[in-house]
């Protein structure tokens, strides 16, 4: 399959941000390490804006997928918890710099962000949701912030985790969200 120049755009996009940081990202730069013209990238992207939020479009998809294949059916298909553990392994890839710097960007820019909360409201429960006396639903809630404290550490962690044990925590993370409804209910402490 013929890679589309909107796509060779993005991922040259994507690795100016990886090697100079989401600063270095102008027109000029991404024309350099796609091999376009200027004019090519404006047809695709008529303005520096819509060429960054195409980008986190594209990676926040790209997160999407990994945790659609992890899951290994439609998420629409799949209850939150399943959806819930699928996230906790994917949380052990960690995050490209790119990603990181990515996410870090749209921390702080609402039209940025929202490509990213669309896919991790899919896939992890509503904190908004959650009864702080159920110990089942806390049990969930501590796999998913363990999940992406997991990620974090793989992403910056000083000290890299061995690969085995880095999948055995994702594992155990998943396996907590099914072991969560083990555990009485919060009808059970009243």
């Amino acid at each position: 399959m013929r890679t589309s120049k909107r796509d060779t755009i993005l991922k040259a996009a994507l690795s100016v941000v990886e090697t100079d940081g989401v600063t270095a990202l102008t027109y000029e730069s991404v024309a350099a390490a796609s091999g376009l013209t200027k004019g090519g990238l404006l047809h695709h992207f008529p303005s520096k804006d819509a060429m960054m939020l195409a980008l986190h479009e594209h990676q926040a998809q790209h997160w999407d997928e990994e945790m659609i294949h992890a899951l290994g059916k439609d998420p629409d298909e799949a209850s939150q918890d399943e959806r819930l553990a699928a996230y906790a392994r994917v949380s052990a890839r960690g995050a490209t710099g790119a990603e990181l710097l990515l996410m870090l960007e749209a921390s702080t820019h609402s039209e940025l962000s929202k490509p990213w909360k669309r896919v991790i409201t899919r896939w992890v429960p509503d904190p908004a949701s959650i009864d702080p006396t159920d110990p089942r639903a806390l049990q969930k809630m501590v796999a998913y912030l363990a999940a992406d404290g997991l990620w974090l550490s793989e992403s910056v962690g000083a000290i890299p985790l061995p690969h085995q044990l880095r999948a055995a925590l994702a594992e155990h993370l998943a396996r907590s969200v099914a072991d969560a409804d083990e555990l009485p209910s919060n009808e059970a402490n009243q």
